[in-house]
């Protein structure tokens, strides 16, 4: 079985698959395929589990390769801390790339503290698409669980549990009270 995390990103996917490293049963990585396309974008191996915001633009092929045969996790975080993760990170990366090429909006080239209001919507918005999209997605999938960050206290032992997972338990716990990837 594999396991895919779909998530907006800024949302703990990195520290969720540090603590998946310590799951013996099943090999996790973050970002794997990101460099791919075409058949190998999602040429994952058996008894894996994938943290990768781009997998929300990749869900109808997600679909048709894996279906209802995987596990889903719906990783999400606070919408205005995400939104604020993003803005302190402006300057490159999918929000850029959502504004420009997806809402095609004119493009900001450096950080203006007057355009906060804008960026911030632009945030927001990627935010409500991602999860809306993912949302839609899992509307029909039986394996599946919705994973808070702000809850990942009760969240991630659910997860382990339902994916039958094996391995170091104690030590994986201990992943969630490190930074990673912070901003």
């Amino acid at each position: 079985m594999n396991v895919f995390v779909l998530c907006t990103g800024r949302c703990g996917s990195t520290t969720f698959i540090k603590a998946c490293q310590y799951i013996t049963n099943y090999t996790a990585s973050h970002e794997k395929n990101s460099q791919f396309i075409g058949k190998e974008r999602l040429s994952y191996p058996s008894w894996h589990i994938e943290a990768d915001n781009r997998l929300s633009w990749f869900l109808g092929s997600l679909d048709r390769r894996f279906g209802d045969d995987a596990f889903y996790v719906h990783l999400f975080r606070d919408r205005e801390a995400v939104a604020e993760s993003f803005f302190r990170r402006w300057g490159g990366g999918i929000i850029q790339a959502y504004q420009v090429g997806i809402l095609m909006q004119r493009p900001i080239k450096k950080m203006d503290w007057n355009n906060k209001n804008y960026i911030m919507d632009i945030c927001r918005d990627y935010y409500d698409t991602v999860n809306d999209n993912i949302n839609a997605f899992l509307s029909n999938k039986t394996g599946k669980m919705k994973f808070e960050l702000e809850n990942w206290e009760e969240c991630f032992p659910y997860f382990w549990e339902k994916i039958s997972a094996e391995g170091d338990f104690d030590s994986s716990l201990g992943e969630w009270y490190k930074k990673y990837n912070a901003s």
